[in-house]
């Protein structure tokens, strides 16, 4: 039986790339006369086979659409972007419902899929593994097994295991395990629907992406923070994306919580910022040369990372690093792609 369901899902993930085109031979930033090769920690992907799995929950409103599929077209797009390679991930993290057997089955089919696409195009992508983290310690083995059968990169989870914070200590054998193998863990939001009472977020302007994904991204890093888990996990790397929510713009208050504020019973042992200028990298995000600048103020040009969102719409920020006065060339090669080719092992 174990052996048919291997045989199953690896027929569903040869099929996910049957559209798939050959590798381009040479990087399309490079082709375009850009300095520095530009890698993308911030791009999402979908498997649709997975549907072909017998799910026993609800999958309503999750969605499947075909730009969202990995295609020759992807490829296109990024050399119109002028973005060498793609660190892919999966997220909306729906599957943190299942049960182990079906979620074992799910990541063993998203992780079949980003491995089979990223050894078809090894010049342009690399993968995450999106684990499932609702049970801590398959989620764990998952990670390991998706860094040494199928040569991915690292995790992606949420935000909270289905509002449940992933700070308590329940998750730590994950956090052990990311730990030991060396590999970073990026961290992608869920609109703060768990963080937020229903419908609050709702009505005009789409604020549950626009205020609920920075919004859950800074209650996460706040959490690893106050509640000590990156004490636990001092060498554990975090990848925050939309530039680290809110909480670069206003570091000064948290900086002072737990002095000012006598019910804070912080866990931490340092300052905030001392983890987020060690332990997290933040994603390019932010739009404008006044965000970057402050964001690099705060933290660092070694913790930030160059991502696009792909394949959503958002304005892109190569220029905006490329042309930032306060950065030094270095520091431009660093966060186009030189901390990420450091941190992800990308010759």
């Amino acid at each position: 039986m174990q052996a048919e369901r291997r045989a199953f899902l690896k027929k569903l993930a040869a099929a996910s790339l049957s559209l798939a085109a050959p590798g381009l031979s040479a990087a399309a930033a490079r082709a375009a006369g850009l300095p520095y090769r530009v890698i993308d920690i911030h791009a999402h992907c979908v498997v649709p086979e997975v549907q072909a799995l017998d799910i026993d929950f609800p999958m309503t409103g999750i969605g499947f659409p075909g730009w969202q599929t990995l295609s020759e077209a992807r490829i296109e797009d990024m050399d119109a972007r002028r973005i060498d390679i793609q660190v892919l991930s999966i997220n909306r993290y729906w599957w943190y419902r299942a049960k182990p057997g079906l979620a074992d089955d799910i990541v063993r089919l998203h992780d079949e899929a980003l491995s089979a696409w990223c050894r078809r195009h090894p010049e342009r992508f690399v993968g995450l593994s999106s684990v499932a983290l609702q049970h801590p310690e398959l989620a764990a083995d998952q990670l390991e097994r998706a860094v040494s059968e199928y040569g991915l990169r690292g995790a992606s989870i949420g935000g909270t295991v289905l509002g449940e914070p992933v700070s308590s200590e329940r998750f730590d054998p994950f956090w052990r395990r990311a730990e030991s193998l060396g590999v970073p863990v990026f961290m992608h939001p869920t609109s703060a629907a768990q963080l937020v009472r229903e419908r609050a977020l709702a009505g005009n302007g789409d604020l549950g992406n626009i205020i609920g994904n920075p919004l859950e991204t800074t209650v996460f890093l706040s959490r690893l923070i106050f509640d000590g888990t990156l004490d636990r996990f001092p060498n554990l790397v975090i990848c925050a994306p939309h530039a680290g929510g809110y909480l670069p713009s206003y570091l000064s208050r948290t900086e002072v919580a737990c002095e000012v504020r006598p019910k804070a019973n912080c866990q931490n042992e340092k300052l905030p910022s001392e983890y987020l200028k060690r332990q997290v990298l933040f994603d390019s995000m932010v739009f404008s040369d006044e965000g970057l600048r402050h964001l690099v103020a705060e933290v660092g040009a070694s913790q930030i990372v160059y991502g696009s969102d792909m394949p959503f719409n958002w304005p892109d920020t190569i220029d905006l690093i490329l042309e930032a006065e306060f950065l030094d060339d270095a520091e431009k090669a660093a966060i186009l792609g030189g901390n990420l080719a450091t941190l992800l092992n990308i010759d």
